[in-house]
Order: structure tokens, then sequence, then C-alpha cells
């Protein structure tokens, strides 16, 4: 091939690798751009729920950071905590509908004693 040739594809290579990322950092606009084109409504809210959203992520790192440490794999961490946390959600379900059915009981046998 001509040389000519060589030079037009390497010039042309080079405008889409180089232009192609260099237009959509021209053209994608900042976080602040976005937020102040939001209408006033929802820039209250984003505002509200900001901190509630930071602290979720906080503790999602710091659980993964956990998970990390042990010699299994991340999944695998996850999923035995996952299983943990569900098994504790469903005794204390169990606990509390104990409770629940024993203070009805009370209020019975109250009540029965209160008829006599």
């Amino acid at each position: 091939m001509k040389t000519i040739t060589w030079v037009k594809m390497i010039a042309a290579g080079a405008s889409c690798c180089i232009g192609g990322p260099a237009l959509i950092y021209y053209v994608t606009p900042s976080e602040e751009e976005l937020f102040s084109r939001y209408n006033p409504e929802l820039q209250r809210r984003s505002l509200e729920n900001r901190k509630g959203k930071q602290e979720d992520f906080d503790t999602f790192v710091t659980r993964l950071k956990q998970y990390s440490k042990s010699d299994k794999p991340i999944w695998t961490a996850w999923e035995e905590d996952d299983e943990k946390t569900r098994k504790l959600g469903v005794q204390a379900m169990l606990e509390a509908k104990r409770a629940e059915d024993a203070a009805a009981e009370a209020r019975r046998q109250e009540i029965k004693g209160s008829l006599r």
C-alpha cells in the first residue's frame, strides 16, 4: 500500500479513538448541571433523601469490606450473612407473636374474671 493510505488510516483511527471520547466528555453534563435542571420539587426531594442514601451506601461498602476479609468469595459470605439475618428476623417475629398471644390470653382471663 502507499504511504499516503497509511497516513490517512492512522489519522482516521486517531480521530475516532481520541475524538469520540473527547466529544462524549464535552457533551455529558456534570452532576451540578443535571441537578439545576430538576424542577424545584425534585430538587427538594433529592436533598431530603441524600443523607439516607449516603448512609445506605456507607453501610453497603462497610459490609463488603467485612465480607472481603473472609477467605470465602464475597457472594458466599453475603448469602451466609443474609441467612443469619433472615433467621434472626423470623425468631424476632415468633417472639413478638408469642408475647402478643400471651398478652391476649391475659386479657381474656381478666375479662372472664371480671364477668363472674
